[in-house]
């Protein structure tokens, strides 16, 4: 950089090791994620003769096209919620975003794992990697093992991403009543 360059002595930090930390921080999100054997769930063979799935498909398009906001995805089981929810996931990470995932019993798996003695990552690291990837995934709300523990992790990692409106998809087999009432209110 000469002398005359309006940045000329100031710290500049390098986009390659940015790019490299980024990257990292994906890979390790991917370790924790499910999403390999859905890697091949894309919109192009999903199946939308399922009856009453075709709203839902536009809108997986359309969220997977644009991944702001919350996309709610209920219904009975083997109507694609899976399937949709993966293929976003899919095709947001061909667009080199982050993406976390996961079925819910297993990302509170992840979280009780920290605490073993073997454990390579702590308790608070986990917690932040799920409460902050840029895109969430929560595929079968309502099948975890409703613990105490397990309903106030859910609503920490719920309203964190409520309250910072993070871009969160979650699904539910379950009727939205059927979910505890502090997290319904934040998928309103």
């Amino acid at each position: 950089m000469h002398y005359g360059d309006p940045d000329f002595g100031r710290l500049i930090r390098c986009h390659c090791r940015e790019d490299a930390i980024a990257q990292r921080r994906s890979q390790k999100l991917l370790q924790i994620s499910n999403l390999e054997p859905f890697r091949d769930k894309t919109f192009e063979n999903f199946d939308s003769s399922i009856p009453g799935v075709i709203g839902a498909f536009k809108r997986a398009v359309d969220y997977a096209n644009h991944p702001t906001g919350w996309l709610i995805l209920f219904g009975n089981y083997g109507c694609g919620k899976t399937h949709l929810a993966a293929a976003i996931a899919n095709q947001v990470l061909n667009g080199n975003c982050e993406v976390l995932f996961t079925v819910v019993p297993d990302i509170l798996d992840h979280l009780r794992s920290t605490f073993g003695p073997t454990s390579e990552v702590a308790y608070d690291e986990r917690f932040e990697q799920i409460r902050n990837a840029k895109l969430l995934i929560l595929d079968d709300l309502g099948t975890e093992n409703a613990t105490p523990w397990a309903r106030e992790k859910l609503y920490q990692i719920i309203n964190h991403r409520y309250n910072y409106n993070l871009p969160t998809v979650i699904t539910s087999n379950r009727k939205p009543e059927d979910i505890d009432p502090r997290i319904r209110s934040r998928m309103n």
